[in-house]
Formats: C-alpha cells, sequence, structure tokens
C-alpha cells in the first residue's frame, strides 16, 4: 500500500507538464504513471492543478537564536509552507552568530521537530575561522559558506581582501555573499539624512555593490572556486555577471523584481527599506532583462522580517530587511501571468538550479526514487495578500493590498501534505538537507 498518491495533476516531469499520477511511500516517490490503481492511505486529486517539485527558497533569516520576538525558525517554517515552499536555506547572522560547529550543531536541535519545511543552515565566516570552514566538506544540513562582504543586520562581517581570500582558499562549499563594500559605505555614510529614507539608496550606491562584487569574482576566478551572489540589485552587476558565468552564479529577489524607487518609498516609506537597496526603475527592467535571458541562477526572498515597533522608528535607525517567504511563490506566478517570465524558469530558478548550484541529494526533480517534496499550484486562482494572513511573526508584507494571479494550494513535504488551502496541516516533521 502507497501512503500518498497525487491524481490527475499536470506535473512538470522531464521539462514538460505532463498528465500523471505520482505514486509516494516511506517519502520518496516511488512511481510515476499514467493511472495508479495501488491502494494508498492518502488521495490527493490534482484536478485542473499544477504539480511542481518542491521549491526551495535560498535565502531566509528566520532569526533564531537572538531575535525570536521577530522570527523563529518554527514560525518562519509556517510561513514558507504556507508559501508553497518545501525546503530553505537559512543565514548565519544570529546571535550568537553560526560561524563555529557548536553553534550549527545547536541550529540542528533548535530545528528538529520544529520546523514544517526541510532546511539547510549557512555557515558563516569570519576573519579568523579558516579552520572550522575546512571541515564543512561532509557536515549534513550545511548549504554553504555565508559572506558579509559589507555589513548588514548582525556582526558577521569579513571585508578585507586578504581575509575574503582566505575564506574561499579554505573551504569546498559554495561561498554566497553578501556584496557591499564596507569601505565605501564607510565613507558615504555622511550622506544619510536623518527622517529621509530615500538617501539609502544614495548611501549605499551601484559603485558600493559593484566595487564588492568585481572583487568576488576576481578572487573566485583566480582560485577556482564557486561564488553566490545575493541580492543583485544593479544593472551594472547583471551586465557584468551575465559575463563571468560558470563558477559564479547570482540570486534576484522578488521585491527588486516588484518594487522600484521613488515609488516604493513613498508608498512603504522604512517598510521599503532593505540592503542592497531597492532601486530605480532603470534597475529594476535591467534586473527582468536577466530574468527573461536566465542571466541570473536563483531567486531567493532574502526573508528578513523586524517588528513594526522597529520598522517605525526614523530612519536610519530604523533596521533593513522585509518578509518574504510566504510571498515569493504568489509574487512570481503573478509575474508569470502577466507575461514575464515562463514557468520552466521559475522552476530552474527555485528548483533545479538550487541543486545544481548547491549540490543537494534528491531534490529539484519529479523523479522516482527522489524525495516526495511537491508545491502544488493554481495559475488561474486570484488572491489579495494581507498582513493579518502572514504566518511570520511580524505580521506585515511590502504586498499587503495586492491582488495576485497564481498561488500555491497544497505543499507536500517527505510525502506528507502540510499545507492545503492555505492551512498548515500536522506537525512539523521537516529534515536537514542532504548535499
Amino acid at each position: 500500500m502507497l501512503d500518498l498518491v497525487i491524481k490527475n495533476g499536470d506535473c512538470f516531469i522531464d521539462g514538460k507538464l505532463q498528465k500523471k499520477d505520482i505514486g509516494v511511500l516511506n517519502g520518496k516517490i516511488v512511481q510515476i504513471d499514467d493511472n495508479i490503481l495501488e491502494k494508498s492511505k492518502n488521495i490527493f486529486q490534482a484536478n485542473r492543478l499544477i504539480v511542481l517539485p518542491g521549491c526551495i527558497d535560498t535565502q531566509v533569516h528566520f532569526r533564531e537564536p537572538g531575535s525570536t520576538d521577530t522570527e523563529d525558525l518554527n514560525s518562519g517554517s509556517k510561513a514558507a509552507v504556507v508559501g508553497g515552499i518545501t525546503g530553505v536555506f537559512e543565514m548565519p547572522n544570529t546571535n550568537p552568530p553560526t560561524a563555529n560547529e557548536g553553534e550549527f550543531q545547536k541550529k540542528l536541535d533548535l530545528a528538529k521537530d520544529r520546523m514544517f519545511c526541510n532546511y539547510a543552515f549557512y555557515f558563516g565566516a569570519t576573519p579568523s575561522n579558516q579552520q572550522e570552514l575546512s571541515k564543512l566538506k561532509n557536515l549534513d544540513g550545511c548549504c554553504g559558506v555565508k559572506l558579509f562582504a559589507g555589513s548588514s543586520t548582525g556582526n558577521l562581517l569579513v571585508h578585507k581582501e586578504e581575509d575574503i581570500e582566505k575564506v574561499f582558499e579554505h573551504t569546498t562549499k559554495v561561498v554566497s555573499v553578501h556584496s557591499e563594500d564596507e569601505d565605501i559605505l564607510n565613507q558615504r555614510k555622511k550622506l544619510i539624512e536623518n527622517g529621509n529614507v530615500l538617501t539609502h539608496e544614495i548611501w549605499r550606491n551601484v559603485e558600493t555593490a559593484m566595487s564588492s562584487t568585481r572583487r568576488i569574482v576576481k578572487i573566485a576566478k583566480r582560485l577556482n572556486k564557486k561564488a553566490h551572489i545575493l541580492h543583485v540589485t544593479t544593472k551594472e552587476e547583471v551586465d557584468f555577471l551575465s559575463q563571468h558565468k560558470g563558477n559564479i552564479t547570482f540570486e534576484i529577489t522578488p521585491q527588486h523584481l516588484t518594487l522600484y524607487s521613488p515609488d516604493c518609498y513613498k508608498k512603504l516609506g522604512t517598510y521599503a527599506q532593505m540592503n542592497p537597496p531597492i532601486r530605480d526603475k532603470s534597475h529594476y527592467d535591467r534586473l527582468w532583462y536577466a530574468v527573461k535571458n536566465n542571466y541570473n541562477d536563483t531567486i531567493g526572498s532574502d526573508h528578513a522580517p523586524h517588528l513594526r515597533t522597529n520598522k517605525d522608528k526614523e530612519y536610519p535607525n530604523s533596521p533593513s530587511g522585509m518578509p518574504g517567504v510566504q510571498t515569493l511563490l504568489p509574487v512570481m506566478l503573478n509575474h508569470i501571468n502577466d507575461g514575464k517570465l515562463k514557468l520552466h524558469q521559475l522552476i530552474n530558478f527555485l528548483c533545479e538550479n538550487p541543486v545544481k548550484i548547491f549540490g543537494i541529494k534528491n531534490k529539484g526533480y519529479i523523479k522516482k526514487d527522489y524525495d516526495a517534496d511537491f508545491t502544488v499550484i493554481d495559475l488561474n486562482k486570484v488572491i489579495e495578500i494581507r498582513n493579518e494572513e502572514i504566518q511570520s511573526k511580524c505580521q506585515w508584507s511590502p504586498f499587503d493590498g495586492y491582488k495576485l494571479k497564481g498561488t500555491p494550494i497544497a505543499t507536500i513535504i517527505n510525502g506528507e501534505i502540510k499545507m492545503k488551502d492555505g492551512k498548515i496541516l500536522g506537525k512539523p516533521s521537516g529534515k536537514p538537507m542532504l548535499f
């Protein structure tokens, strides 16, 4: 007897949608057929729905340990599964940071039986933890090394070129980079105007990003190491990075594909404040050019929640970051309906490319013997994003009030239905991803 059969769905298999049934046993895909007749404990009717491989959000900040009033691994994972996300890569700029083996193990212990989605954690780079970085090769649940070349939330920072070089030298993992130049950030701090959030993108200007990205690419290429540039925001970086593919990959966020300045700052104020910043429409247009041409490799939410009491502080005392793990998929599905990208491209960005870049085992595809993680979507259903329905502890979204066409209907993780029609089901049973 099977544990689950997904019936009559349009399933994304071998690069195209095919009408198939999928049989699941012990958390694995065991059968893909036109019509599975075998008995099953559970049947999911997927008529007129699209069944995707489980979507992975490769950049989230769930704030635990340290700022659990804002988010924790449990609440963040609820937001993920309601948003159709079956797995997350969680960031190390917590308090204390995840920058040694002991703290990494604590993170794994905190996640066990508390996270609804599958998970992997980044190991934070510091100027002096190269010995730790050299031991990561076979660490279960470790997706890569996170390097902050410019300061953002938290106190992880590696900004001197010789220290950045040591990080790349000492690890075999992908190094994912928050790419802003710390020296330029410090020089330009004087351009910040109290109470004027519009100066955020003036302070953290294009050269802040480009200077750092040029340096990272130079180091990674010289050492023949893998670098993944997170949340790329500038047309200059798009043009530069598209000339340096291979070991170099990059991410764009849904925020930077949906909002642009000055409109977003006028409408949202400090709620639009993030690092690197939302920029003007010329950058937004170039990011879309990148997506259309598959120059970028992933789309990650950079889910970085803050409580409203902190976001309401006068700029620059307001923190940078916004929630996004729950809205990543609906926002991008709406863009598909608007003709801005194709469904198969989104599957590349959220399913297949994370597997290729980071080497995740048994995920990203609907294939026999692979893990039974599925994101079931309805491309025609219209929803409205509302703050009160955001599962994150911060309880707000920059997309509050947006009507979006296309939404996840069910999230199936390790063969168990964990979300159906917006409702979370069962207990947390997410597992660490293997690499």
